[in-house]
């Protein structure tokens, strides 16, 4: 049975080689002073920094900037960008990177004018936004967290040692967002990689929810097929245009929120790798390739007629001959296996967690998942099988 639901998204997309000649444009409807936000070097080294500046000055704006936004951004951090977008009266932020940069953004975006702090308020206790909030744009240089085409915003308080992520309205959205799949080329394997399987654990965190055969369903399994097939051409090739841009354009379909539609949903996978991200400052899709394993090893009896089509339609196991258990098992262990084929850690131990961190994580972790609630115990238990 289909469920209710209601779709907007209100991001302009410009996609391929020529989309950074629309940027202009868009810098028109907005003010005089735009926080340009970015991570390190890495858009300078290859160029794009140079190209945006011109860009900005045609414009004729005065430009703030906020540089060194790292791979899991800090409240800190977050803290800074709205004192600058207050103090400079900023009209744009402008976020150019990957989906660090874009979340950073967003948090200073709908922070900087907040009534009280914005981490109780926005990331604790999930108060509706009623202050101003500033514009974003974005120049997407990493594809995987659909953060280009959504209203999410995951920081991380590291003074509480909490990763909090929370899906905003639609006007938290980037207002326009410029994805050249070319800005990609420069990205570390293991960084492009990781971002492959964050789309792929968007896509699989709706997909096992429900057990209806619905359009969404449909929708999911195709965009898997398509980042799958995408990725093992773009590991060999790291500079085919057309993987990349099928892979690009994946990340940013598993998380605009088009391919949750009429589903529950789970995200408790994501949940239990932002503590792990919490206490090991580890790559967001390395964190979920470690957990994903064992967290569907352990709840896949709860959804079994899910998994065998899991396994069938996604991974071509041949289910005929086998019991419904064993071919649940036989698509995990085929995720398995292509986790390992994109060289990603599949342990704990790997990204630097000890035994001591797992209670603490597995305490921090507990949502309700869609086709079992787990509680602290059960999160444990699933850490120490991925240490």
């Amino acid at each position: 049975m289909q469920m209710d639901f209601h779709y907007y998204n209100p991001t302009k997309i410009y996609f391929g080689k020529s989309a950074l000649e629309n940027l202009k444009a868009e810098l028109e409807e907005y003010g005089d002073t735009v926080l340009l936000v970015y991570g390190k070097n890495a858009i300078k080294r290859m160029g794009l920094y140079d190209e945006i500046i011109k860009i900005l000055e045609q414009a004729e704006k005065t430009v703030v900037e906020l540089s060194g936004i790292k791979s899991n951004p800090s409240y800190t951090q977050m803290l800074e960008g709205a004192r600058l977008v207050r103090e400079n009266h900023v009209d744009l932020i402008l976020a150019v990177g990957g989906g660090s940069v874009i979340d950073c953004s967003k948090g200073i975006s709908l922070s900087a004018y907040c009534k009280g702090d914005p981490w109780e308020r926005y990331w604790t206790n999930f108060e509706a936004v009623d202050n101003e909030i500033v514009p974003v744009g974005c120049v997407l240089t990493m594809a995987g967290t659909g953060s280009e085409m959504n209203g999410g915003s995951v920081i991380t308080n590291e003074e509480k040692m909490i990763k909090g992520g929370r899906m905003y309205p639609a006007n938290v959205n980037p207002k326009f967002s410029i994805l050249n799949p070319e800005y990609t080329y420069s990205v570390p394997k293991y960084q492009m990689t990781s971002g492959i399987f964050d789309t792929m654990s968007h896509l699989m965190e709706q997909y096992f929810s429900g057990e209806d055969d619905n359009t969404t369903d449909y929708i999911i399994e195709g965009l898997l097929e398509s980042l799958i097939c995408s990725a093992r051409v773009a590991i060999k090739e790291p500079e085919n245009y057309e993987a990349r841009s099928n892979l690009m354009w994946c990340a940013a379909m598993g998380l605009n929120k088009l391919a949750g539609l009429s589903k529950e949903q789970d995200w408790e996978v994501h949940m239990i790798e932002h503590q792990v991200g919490a206490y090991t400052d580890c790559a967001h899709g390395a964190g979920l390739a470690i957990v994903s394993v064992p967290y569907y090893k352990y709840i896949y009896p709860y959804g079994i007629d899910k998994f065998v089509r899991f396994a069938r339609k996604i991974w071509n196991v041949d289910t005929d001959h086998m019991t419904k258990e064993e071919a649940a098992l036989a698509g995990i262990e085929r995720l398995a296996d292509f986790i390992k084929e994109l060289e990603l850690p599949t342990t704990l131990r790997e990204i630097g967690a000890t035994e001591e961190m797992l209670p603490q994580i597995a305490s921090s972790s507990v949502i309700k998942g869609s086709y079992k609630k787990l509680d602290a115990s059960e999160i444990l238990e699933i850490l120490r099988q991925a240490y």
